[in-house]
């Protein structure tokens, strides 16, 4: 199978790497140069120019920041494959450009899928991402081996859109549960609690989560988590506050009430603002802490 990956950043180069190591030949390009050379140093075939990258290829996988992104990069990529052409988005955008995205291609006559992701740069590195896909039945299927390559679970939400809805949905759970464990842990040291006897606790009770158990914003408990690394990334901060801002789009455009998930991309947006959109996104307990410290 040959695969033009639009897109080679943090999350698209380690992806497009992992499909070269299951033996597809893949043809990437982004616009930066440094991005293009460690992709080239892992296999993939280094491209010029976008049309250069998906000519003569049966699958066209994108990465990209925003919708605005998708949107642009489809309008080219319609314009320079035949039909047929299986077109994989698998950037986190909203639920409109990704339905405007699909319309574009089912003009051209391209079956097409959206495929957000979860697992971060470790999953990407990994190869065991969690893909989130809305789309036909018969691209998913094809698209199957695609994922596998990349990703350890793989599952259909639905029709067009229906993988973006689930990745913010999920991802609102996320931003509002790492803000819960952060709370908790703040007022245990208020408490005198230590932190490994408030997370024996519960992760063993009904406190147990995600953000608690494989990804706990204290040191110690889960060496793996990057509070045992200085918060480096993982999933910055700046991106929660993007998967949250989405979900609210997404929440007043569907009539949805969903206080908790404004409430928490508040926080994330002030944690932004006080210079942590490079942090892990699990930081957010500093800022918490620190709320708590002023308090009288």
């Amino acid at each position: 199978m040959t695969i033009g990956f639009i897109g080679l950043g943090h999350m698209g180069g380690p992806m497009a790497a992992n499909l070269v190591k299951a033996g597809s030949a893949v043809q990437g390009f982004d616009l930066s140069q440094p991005l293009l050379g460690d992709a080239r140093d892992k296999g993939v075939t280094a491209c010029a120019s976008l049309a250069e990258a998906v000519a003569g290829v049966d699958t066209v996988i994108t990465m990209l920041p925003a919708g605005k992104h998708v949107l642009s990069v489809w309008e080219e990529l319609v314009a320079s494959v035949p039909s047929g052409t299986l077109l994989i988005d698998c950037s986190t955008i909203d639920i409109d450009s990704a339905l405007k995205a699909h319309e574009m291609a089912a003009a051209k006559g391209c079956p097409s899928l959206d495929a957000p992701v979860s697992g971060g740069t470790g999953g990407a590195a990994a190869g065991t991402l969690t893909f989130m896909i809305g789309g036909a039945e018969q691209a998913f299927a094809d698209a199957a081996p695609i994922f596998q390559a990349m990703g350890k679970k793989i599952i259909h939400c639905g029709g067009a859109s229906a993988g973006q809805a689930a990745k913010i949905c999920n991802n609102m759970i996320l931003g509002i549960s790492m803000i819960a464990v952060g709370e908790a842990f703040v007022l245990g040291e208020k408490l005198g609690l230590s932190h490994q006897a408030l997370f024996d606790v519960a992760s063993v009770s009904s406190g147990q989560c995600w953000s608690l158990t494989t990804y706990c914003p204290v040191p110690g408990p889960v060496p793996t988590s990057p509070a045992n690394n200085g918060y480096k990334p993982g999933f910055a901060g700046a991106l929660m506050l993007k998967d949250l801002k989405l979900a609210q789009e997404a929440a007043q455009s569907a009539g949805a009430t969903t206080p908790l998930g404004a409430k928490a991309a508040e926080l994330y947006a002030l944690f932004n603002e006080l210079g942590n959109g490079d942090r892990d996104f699990s930081g957010i307990i500093d800022m918490l802490r620190q709320q708590s410290a002023a308090k009288p």
